[in-house]
Formats: C-alpha cells, structure tokens, sequence
C-alpha cells in the first residue's frame, strides 16, 4: 500500500520520544474499554452477518469472535491458558499462535452467536482483573518465543499482558466493523493511545527518520530525525497495514505484532 496525502492543516509533528511508555494501570484501564466496546459492536449485528467473510483467512466473523472469546478465556485462567497451549502443542504443524487460534475457534464451534457474545460480556471482566493481578516479576522475567515474522524475539509476558492481549481485541473490532460495515466507534483517548503505542513499535522496529502525519479521530502526527520518509494516511489504515492487512511499501512494510 502507498501512503497517500491528507489534507493541510495537520498540527506539527511531535518528536516520537514524548510518546509516553504504557503503564499497567493505564494498560488494564484500555484493556476494560476495549472490551466493551467489542461487546457493544457485536451485539449490534445481525444474524447473516455472523457468517461474513474477514480479511484474516479461513475465519469469518463467527469464527473470529470464538477467537476473541477463546483468548478472554485463557487470560481469565491459567488452566485455560494451559488447555489451549496444550491442544495446540499436540496439533501444530507450523506457527504455534495458528494451531493455539484454530484450537480456540474448535472448541467454541457448537455455541451460538448469542452465547458467544454473552461469555464474552461474562469473562471480559475476569481476563481483566486476572491481568491486573499478574505479578511484576512474572510480567518482567517470563518471556515467550515467537512466530514468524517474530521468530527471533522473546517478548517479555508483561509485553502481553499491557500490550498485545488489547491489541488483539481491538485490530479484531476494525476487522469485524469493515467485514460489516460498521462505522467503528473511535476517540483519541482510548483508540489514539493504542495507535501511539503502535507507532513508537513501528519506529522502534525500522529506527529511520521519518515524519508521520495519521489523520482520523485515533491521528496524531510524529516525527523521528531529520528527512526521511513522509508518511500520510488515516490512522486505522496504518494500523490495518503495519498489522499485514494490507501490503506497505517503504517503512509501512515495517510489521508490528497485533
């Protein structure tokens, strides 16, 4: 994808750096609302809409939201967490993170949509409250290997916890609001504090100079050196590129784990 151009009047770019690190409590704080808010966009939608295709391949809305479910599960109990891992373990042919979504989906094929949606409203609170309650030190010294295209890192548990657990829910809002059609509920202090953790990632990942303008009510604009690449576009359309929705050219090939 190429980054197009917005219109003028965007604020100056401020240095990337003041982007301010993620706190636990802020981060359990974004983990509740993005919760519900995923809860509200699914409860709002209809019963053929369930078997619309997304962009993440092999699963439609259905299937994704039995991910979603699967995942507030197994952050909600560790011997959840432990089952998944497991059945996981014993299928994988490939990625880890594919066979441990693909044994969340399967064990969740016989619930309807409403009893989905329902054990989400039901568990979202405890996968919160199990997170905050991580131990600090399980959150700082506990690191997991990846998959492609991540292979060569350990992320620290914590890093899931604050960070991706939230990511994921959220970069499977915007999926399902565009298989849908759904405008997707959006404001700076929730959405824009989770695509600024996104952009310090990215810059952390290429450490090019760069000027980023994101239009959108989740925008903001940064910038990183002197020169570089000027990139311009929505604030969702970044994220749904740098996550692998869509093909970037230039720093926008830059992944960032979602």
């Amino acid at each position: 994808m190429t980054a197009t151009t917005i219109a003028t009047g965007v604020a100056p770019p401020a240095d990337v750096a003041t982007i301010p690190a993620l706190g636990h409590t802020e981060a359990m704080g974004l983990a509740g609302t993005e919760f519900t808010r995923m809860i509200d966009l699914l409860r709002t939608l209809r019963a053929d809409e369930w078997a619309t295709d997304t962009v993440c391949n092999l699963w439609n809305v259905r299937s994704m939201v039995a991910h979603v479910v699967g995942m507030a599960d197994a952050q909600a109990s560790f011997r959840q967490f432990a089952h998944d891992f497991g059945a996981a373990r014993k299928r994988s042919g490939g990625a880890m993170i594919d066979a441990l979504n693909a044994s969340q989906v399967r064990d969740r094929v016989d619930m309807t949509p409403e009893q989905l949606v329902d054990r989400l409203a039901a568990v979202a609170p405890r996968a919160v409250r199990s997170r905050r309650r991580t131990p600090a030190v399980m959150r700082k010294v506990v690191r997991l290997r990846q998959d492609p295209p991540f292979a060569t890192e350990r992320w620290p548990y914590g890093f899931l916890v604050d960070t991706i657990f939230t990511r994921d829910t959220w970069v499977h809002r915007l999926d399902i609001s565009r298989a849908t059609g759904r405008e997707m509920t959006i404001t700076q202090q929730h959405d824009g504090r989770i695509v600024a953790g996104v952009v310090a990632e990215w810059v952390h990942r290429h450490g090019k100079p760069f000027t980023l303008n994101l239009s959108g009510a989740a925008g903001g604009s940064w910038h990183a050196g002197d020169g570089g690449e000027l990139v311009e576009l929505d604030a969702l359309e970044f994220c749904w590129t740098v996550a692998g929705r869509a093909e970037g050219d230039g720093l926008l090939a830059t992944p960032v784990p979602f």
